[in-house]
């Protein structure tokens, strides 16, 4: 078993696992203090690794006394229990067998042979050690994603159901993604890397539970951040956003810096800021306008790419608004479905209805 095998497994376990080779050492450590309970009776013991030497030493630990207190199962005359992780006892003559200069009060301990372990005892250390790995693994893959909790990261798909993608997230943990999710004409391919939205992640008894989506525009607003250096570093502001996930997202932004273009920093050069984020998001369109306190120009920049004539009335208290668009812009300043204006309302936080320009003037309120 002491064998530079041994160690080399033990480094190939802490490398699939995702932990440390000291923690797969000290879960090991304290699976063969139990076996040696188990072998030796109610003993007690301390491990000691030397990996530079592929060697494992074990020493019997115990506390000399003058009578024994504890019940040990090697003791005749035994009263108590031995607590859990108190030192054994052995009696001063059998100390000094040991050790000549032995006295009352002194812990003593000596090398025992590991090969003298059962090969039972063996085979629990080495199934102890492996539901220990697992437990270790499962709590450090839940710290990690917990602290990712309302973030974005990578996952891979790693299967597919009916109406389910199984994702790998790394550290030994799977989410599962319902298809729904994915982007009008997005291919689910085994092993394509996509972007998710980390919602909530919960610990179990078994692997942490961990809920991502694709359609929360939580993770619009992480790609956007991602690949737009500005928006980062808070020079641009995200100030609204609605999205119909897998088809088009309507993004308020605003610069703090005059001398930032808000628009143009999130195009990028040639389109190649926003159609990062597109791409990411499986070919979902991206509407961008610039936010302004004035709400006339909010509300007249929120229905974009439809011209607006004029902003006939604004109710601050209700935020309710009527918006006049030439009568060839009408259906454009709707949108299929009434996808447009639903998405301005929702971005820009004012109700808007629109009436095109012959409307208008029938009712005179254009003149």
């Amino acid at each position: 078993m002491i064998k530079k095998e041994f160690f080399e497994q033990v480094k190939l376990l802490a490398e699939e696992r995702n932990i440390t080779e000291e923690d797969v050492l000290e879960i090991f450590k304290k699976a063969l203090e139990n076996s040696y309970k188990k072998e030796f009776g109610n003993s007690s013991c301390r491990i000691e690794f030397k990996p530079e030497k592929f060697s494992i030493l074990v020493y019997s630990v115990r506390k000399v006394v003058e009578a024994y207190t504890q019940k040990d199962e090697l003791a005749e005359n035994a009263e108590e229990v031995n607590p859990e992780n108190e030192i054994a006892e052995i009696l001063l003559e059998d100390a000094k067998k040991i050790k000549a200069s032995a006295k009352v009060g002194d812990i003593i301990e000596w090398q025992v042979n590991v090969k003298e372990f059962g090969r039972t005892a063996i085979a629990a250390s080495k199934s102890i050690t492996n539901q220990g790995v697992r437990t270790k693994q499962r709590e450090l893959a839940y710290e990690h994603f917990k602290a990712l909790e309302n973030e974005m990261v990578t996952a891979t798909i790693a299967n597919e159901k009916e109406h389910l993608l199984i994702l790998d997230l790394g550290y030994g943990a799977t989410a599962t993604l319902p298809k729904s999710e994915l982007a009008n004409g997005e291919v689910a391919e085994i092993g394509r890397n996509i972007s998710v939205y980390i919602k909530s992640v919960e610990q179990t008894n078994k692997d942490p539970k961990i809920l991502v989506s694709r359609s929360d525009k939580q993770l619009v607003i992480r790609l956007m951040e991602k690949y737009i250096p500005e928006i980062a570093e808070g020079i641009i502001e995200i100030k609204g956003i609605a999205r119909d996930a897998g088809d088009r997202s309507k993004i308020a932004i605003y610069s703090n810096d005059n001398n930032v273009d808000a628009i143009g920093s999130c195009v990028g050069e040639g389109g190649s800021r926003i159609r990062e984020v597109v791409n990411a998001l499986g070919g979902e369109k991206i509407d961008l306008y610039k936010w302004s306190e004035n709400p006339e120009e909010l509300i007249t920049n929120s229905l974009q790419p439809a011209n607006v004539t004029k902003v006939l009335s604004i109710d601050p208290k209700t935020k309710s608004s009527v918006v006049v668009v030439p009568d060839a812009h009408l259906s454009l300043a709707i949108g299929k479905a009434g996808q447009n204006v639903r998405l301005a309302v929702q971005s820009c936080g004012y109700k808007i209805d629109i009436i095109p320009v012959s409307v208008a003037y029938e009712r005179g309120d254009l003149i």
